[in-house]
């Protein structure tokens, strides 16, 4: 980004995952990134609109800017639900057309959305009437083993003209929905980035995010040459401290003083008062930060600390302060880092 450049909230985020990037995880993030965009685990419609929406909905205002992804596929209820994200003070909503497990099949949204562009379209366009905020659609392109340039297009030339979507991200695997896993699909189905560029050309208009298989910074770089920006998932996620150099070098940002030993302590801090406040127990938190220390000497003894149940009943101040003993213990000159 150079000077006078407009801000683009979507150049470089961490994707939504389940069970990964809840709010103790978003909390850790930002303390690495202030720029970055984050998003929510996938969230339902009818969890919004007939469970608990605190418990799904609550976040601490220092993950800001977070965004909230929907899944559903009935135009009424995601409107209800985007509205319930802006009330809570969410900074975008985003429509998940990219999950291919099968119970989201069966839920009837999902990566099978891709197949009923116009039902889509008519959903982004009911939560747009309906909130002020950016709508967006996470999506594939394609589904099962139909390699065809012309399906993504047309999906994305639907929603963007019938829904009036502008921001699509990209993620750049086709979604194999039958006969392989979730995990699968995220390794199996090649990657085609190209097909990402392809449709940056044929729409210049809209901004497109890549998403898939992105590790490196170098990486990042050579994508933002070609997109409008970069979803990174697993690889920030087990290998943390990646994202403490995000702000400077992709957002043109001052970046803060971190240490590890900061960000370790501020987590501390924060994971007293969930457990003063809400009663959440460290363990609960920490889980998200284990990689933090990858590839420092010592890692693999801190790691174990802060993964032993036998001290769950411990203070977390005194886990860390285990941890950074052990660690400092350690005659292991590196340590291996946890695997992606």
């Amino acid at each position: 980004m150079s000077a006078g450049t407009p801000f683009n909230p979507w150049r470089v985020s961490v994707a939504p995952m389940m069970d990964w990037t809840d709010r103790h995880c978003r909390f850790f993030h930002r303390l690495l990134t202030r720029h970055a965009r984050l998003y929510t685990e996938m969230v339902t419609t009818g969890a919004l609109l007939h469970g608990d929406v605190p418990r799904h909905l609550d976040f601490d205002p220092a993950e800001q800017p977070v965004a909230l992804q929907l899944g559903g596929s009935e135009p009424a209820d995601l409107a209800a639900a985007a509205r319930l994200g802006e009330r809570w003070g969410y900074a975008e909503i985003n429509l998940n057309c990219g999950c291919p497990s099968e119970r989201v099949q069966r839920g009837s949204f999902g990566a099978c959305l891709m197949a009923e562009p116009q039902l889509v379209a008519d959903g982004v366009k009911a939560m747009r009437d309906a909130v002020a905020l950016p709508v967006t659609v996470k999506h594939r392109i394609g589904i099962d083993r139909l390699e065809s340039y012309a399906f993504v297009r047309d999906f994305v030339g639907t929603v963007a003209a019938s829904g009036g979507c502008e921001v699509f991200i990209v993620h750049a695997r086709n979604a194999w929905l039958q006969g392989i896993s979730p995990k699968e699909n995220r390794e199996l189905p090649p990657l085609r980035y190209d097909t990402v560029v392809r449709l940056k050309e044929d729409f210049p208009a809209l901004t497109f995010v890549v998403n898939g298989g992105v590790k490196t910074e170098a990486q990042i770089a050579g994508h933002l040459e070609v997109v409008d920006g970069v979803m990174l998932g697993r690889e920030p996620y087990h290998h943390p401290w990646t994202m403490a150099s995000w702000d400077e070098r992709f957002f043109a940002a001052p970046t803060s003083v971190l240490t590890r030993d900061g960000v370790e302590a501020a987590m501390v801090d924060y994971m007293e008062q969930r457990l003063r406040d809400h009663g959440d127990p460290w363990s609960r938190i920490a889980r998200h930060m284990i990689g933090l220390r990858n590839g420092e000497p010592g890692a693999r003894r801190w790691r174990q600390v802060w993964s032993d149940h036998g001290l769950k009943n411990e203070p977390a101040r005194t886990v860390s302060r285990l941890a950074r003993a052990a660690m400092a213990r350690s005659p292991e000159p590196q340590d291996a880092e946890l695997p992606a």
